[in-house]
C-alpha cells in the first residue's frame, strides 16, 4: 500500500513498501518541462538535466555515478513537457547514499560556466543525431502541426541556436524558479520504510526553498482544418506520423482512450498493425500512442512505410478511423483490449521501477495514488459505445494533422493532400 507525506515546505514523498523484494527504485520527480520555456530559453529543462550530473555541492560529476553504479545500481533522468525526473534503481541496502547523490544533483547542483559550454556541444549533437533519425524527426513535424507557435511544438531539446547562447546564470535562474520544493516529488518502491525516507527528506532538503509551483502557457487554439508537413530526404523508407487533438490528462475519457488506443494500434494484434502490415504489407512498422497533458493532449498514429506505399497506407488508416467511428467493436475484441490495458499495467507494477513512476505520475498529476481496484472499477463501466463516441471527438478530419519525411514525388504529396482534403 502507498503511503504519502507531505512536508512544511511543500515537498511531497510517496512510498510503496514491497518488503519481498531486493531492491529499491527511488526518482525525484520536478514539476517542470519543455512546456515551461520562453522561447530564448527554448530546452533549459532538458539542457538542466544534462547539467546537473556534472556536479553537486557535495559530488563531483565522477562520484555521481561511481556512487551509484560502483555499488550494481542503475542511474538516468529524463525530461518531458511537464516533467523532469532523475531515477536510480540500487540494491536496497544503498538507499541512503543513492538518496544523498540525487538530492545533491536535484537541489544543490554546480552549473558552472566551463560545465554549460562544454555540454551546450554535447546537446547539439545529441539535437543533430535525432534530427539525422527520420522517424524522430517526423514526429517533430507533427508537433509543430498540432501545437503551432506553442512551446510544445518548438522541440523539447530546443534549437542548435537556443542552447548554444544558453549560460550557466541562465540555468541557474531557470533552477531557481522552478526547483522549489513545492514543484517536487520524490518517490520510491520496493524495500524501503516510509518513514525512514521521510526522515531522510526531512534531513537532507526540509527546510529548503518554497512551496512554489510552476506555471506554463496553456493551449487555447482550435483547429479547424486538416494541415500537412512534407521534408523531403533521399532515404529508403517512408516515415509517416498522423496526430489529431486528444484529450488531457485529467479527462473523464482517459480509459476509454486507453482502450481506443489499443484496438487501433497499441500491439501486434490491432486493427492497423493486422490491416497494415500483416493482411497487405504495407508497412514494417505500425502504430498508435496517446499523449496526455494538463490541458491537451494528442493521439498518435506512426508508420515506416515503403517509399511506395505512402498514399496505399494513408488510405488503408484513414478507412480503419471510419470504421471504428461507424461500428462498435465486437464483445470479444472489447474484451481482449481491456485484460490487455489492466494485465500491462498488472505486470509493470510488480517492478520497483515501473510501480516507483507510477506512484510518482499520480502524485504529481493528481496529488494521489489510485488503487489498481479503482482502476479495474472504472473500466468496468466503459461499454463498447464509448470507444464509438470518443472515436468520433478524436477523429475529425479538419482535426488531422501529417508529417512525412522521405523520397516523395510531386505526385505523391498531391495525392496525400487530396486523402487529407488540404488543397494542392
Amino acid at each position: 500500500m502507498n503511503k504519502i507525506t507531505t512536508l512544511s515546505n511543500g515537498l511531497r514523498v510517496v512510498t510503496e513498501e514491497f518488503k519481498s523484494r531486493q531492491s529499491i527504485a527511488i526518482g525525484f520527480w520536478v514539476g517542470v518541462g519543455g512546456r515551461f520555456e520562453s522561447d530564448p530559453l527554448k530546452g533549459a529543462a532538458h539542457f538542466l538535466e544534462h547539467i546537473v550530473f556534472k556536479g553537486s555541492k557535495k559530488y563531483s560529476c565522477g562520484q555521481i555515478k561511481e556512487k551509484i553504479e560502483g555499488v550494481g545500481g542503475a542511474l538516468n533522468a529524463f525530461t518531458g513537457e511537464e516533467q523532469t525526473c532523475y531515477y536510480a534503481k540500487i540494491p536496497s541496502q544503498h538507499l541512503e547514499t543513492t538518496f544523498d547523490v540525487l538530492a545533491d544533483m536535484v537541489f544543490f547542483p554546480k552549473i558552472t560556466p566551463t560545465d554549460v559550454k562544454k555540454e551546450s556541444t554535447v546537446i547539439i549533437e545529441e539535437i543533430k543525431m535525432y534530427n539525422d533519425l527520420p522517424q524522430y524527426h517526423a514526429l517533430e513535424l507533427l508537433d509543430q502541426l498540432v501545437w503551432p507557435g506553442h512551446p510544445l511544438g518548438k522541440g523539447l531539446a530546443g534549437s542548435k541556436e537556443t542552447v548554444a547562447s544558453m549560460t550557466n546564470q541562465d540555468l541557474k535562474a531557470f533552477h531557481k524558479l522552478h526547483y522549489s520544493p513545492g514543484n517536487i516529488v520524490v518517490s520510491a518502491c520496493g524495500n524501503i520504510s516510509h518513514a525512514r525516507l521521510v526522515k531522510m527528506v526531512k534531513a537532507k532538503i526540509g527546510t529548503a526553498g518554497a512551496k512554489r509551483t510552476s506555471e506554463f502557457k496553456k493551449c487555447t487554439a482550435i483547429q479547424s482544418s486538416p494541415r500537412a508537413k512534407y521534408a523531403k530526404r533521399p532515404i529508403e523508407q517512408m516515415h509517416m506520423a498522423l496526430g489529431a487533438p486528444g484529450i488531457d490528462v485529467h479527462s473523464k475519457d482517459k480509459y476509454v482512450l486507453a482502450l481506443l488506443n489499443t484496438i487501433l494500434g497499441g500491439n501486434m494484434s490491432s486493427r492497423l498493425f493486422v490491416e497494415i502490415r500483416e493482411k497487405k504489407g504495407l508497412a514494417y512498422s505500425i502504430s498508435s500512442s496517446a499523449k496526455c497533458l494538463q490541458d491537451t493532449g494528442m493521439f498518435l498514429i506512426r508508420a515506416g512505410v515503403d517509399n511506395l506505399k505512402i498514399v496505399g497506407a494513408l488510405s488503408v488508416i484513414f478507412k480503419e478511423l471510419e470504421r471504428i467511428k461507424k461500428t462498435n467493436v465486437s464483445a470479444d475484441e472489447f474484451k481482449r483490449a481491456k485484460d490487455y490495458v489492466l494485465g500491462q499495467l498488472l505486470l509493470g507494477l510488480e517492478d520497483t521501477m515501473d510501480n516507483m513512476l507510477w506512484i510518482a505520475e499520480e502524485v504529481t498529476t493528481r496529488n494521489k495514488v489510485r488503487t489498481l481496484k479503482t482502476i479495474v472499477d472504472e473500466f468496468k463501466k466503459i461499454k463498447p459505445a464509448d470507444i464509438k463516441r470518443l472515436a468520433n471527438i478524436i477523429f475529425d478530419k479538419n482535426k488531422y494533422n501529417l508529417a512525412v519525411v522521405g523520397p516523395l514525388t510531386p505526385k505523391q504529396e498531391k495525392d496525400l493532400n487530396q486523402l487529407m482534403n488540404i488543397d494542392s
